[in-house]
């Protein structure tokens, strides 16, 4: 198991202001590798009235499943390994294997340990060492929707808004009130309901 303290800005760009940045940072096409996410919740919502996400990606042949809930800064992630079977298991079914993962849900609050599949959203990503902090490149698609996003990983939230707001600003991007990605999974799903 892991737990880590995720401290994140993001922004949503435009396809145009998504090809500039990779151009400028000499990204090529085998930089990106894809991941799928799968999300779940409870047939209620109650990670969602939490503010919480439950998730399985699926990355480079490795399987983590990991509670996202929040935190007095970012958000306590909490990982655990599964294999392939273990991650066919609970797509098929909803169940939650026994871990670190489950012990966690059941600290917030959430009993069950059967949930619903909401589907998957699957995301081209790069990574790039940037000023202490780790530059995220995403093109993530869901739902028909495809959407573009930089983050900015780091371990303390000033230096991390101070350093992603200049990277903005030097590109001539406007900051753009940006959900996480469930959120935004979400809201698609909602509007196609």
């Amino acid at each position: 198991m892991t737990k880590e303290i995720e401290i994140e800005a993001k922004n949503i760009v435009t396809k145009d202001e998504f090809v500039h940045l990779c151009s400028s940072f000499q990204l090529k096409k085998q930089d990106f590798h894809v991941q799928h996410n799968h999300y779940f919740d409870t047939a209620h919502f109650d990670l969602k009235e939490k503010q919480s996400a439950l998730r399985i990606r699926e990355k480079q042949h490795k399987f983590v499943l990991t509670l996202k809930q929040p935190h007095e800064v970012g958000k306590l992630e909490t990982h655990q390994s599964i294999d392939k079977q273990t991650m066919d298991h609970t797509l098929a079914t909803g169940i939650i294997p026994n871990g670190d993962v489950a012990n966690q849900l059941r600290e917030l609050g959430v009993t069950t340990n059967t949930f619903t599949l909401l589907g998957t959203l699957t995301t081209s990503r790069a990574e790039i060492d940037y000023k202490g902090g780790t530059l995220v490149f995403d093109e993530s698609s869901y739902l028909s929707i495809v959407d573009y996003e930089l983050e900015y990983e780091g371990e303390e939230e000033e230096k991390v808004e101070t350093t992603f707001g200049a990277l903005l600003k030097e590109f001539n991007i406007p900051k753009r009130d940006t959900d996480n990605k469930i959120a935004r999974f979400f809201k698609a799903k909602a509007e196609q309901s």
